[in-house]
């Protein structure tokens, strides 16, 4: 076979948060609330032995870790999402997921109420 194949799995989770930048009558410097949608991918060659690219049931294992850790939670308390833009949170999610997805080629946060998302892709990809 030429080329990779590219699976993703999508996970959700509630979150609030707030930012500090913008006017003092800015209403993202409100603390809030949204809906988040959190899929991350990995691509290879397929596995020649399993005909797959990898288990559906480990990828979204290591989603639902970070999905525990965000969910129902204040994002700015948390090491590392002090500045919890979507930009930030990919970065945060690609970081925890990097070393347990070899193959890891992107992370992508959306609040779909909003219409707003963010794709982190990775090096080399």
């Amino acid at each position: 076979m030429i080329g990779k194949c590219e699976i993703a799995k999508a996970v959700h989770f509630e979150a609030a948060h707030y930012l500090v930048s913008g006017g003092a009558d800015d209403s993202r410097r409100r603390l809030h609330g949204h809906s988040f949608r959190l899929e991350a991918a990995i691509a290879r060659p397929l596995d020649p032995d399993k005909e797959w690219v990898e288990d559906f049931a480990i990828l979204g294992a290591a989603l639902e870790q970070v999905r525990t850790d965000l969910d129902h939670r204040l994002l700015n308390e948390i090491p590392g999402l002090e500045t919890p833009t979507l930009e930030r949170i990919c970065a945060f999610v690609a970081g925890r997921l990097a070393a347990a997805l070899p193959g890891l080629v992107w992370v992508s946060v959306a609040r779909p109420s909003l219409g707003e998302s963010c794709r982190l892709t990775l090096h080399g990809y």
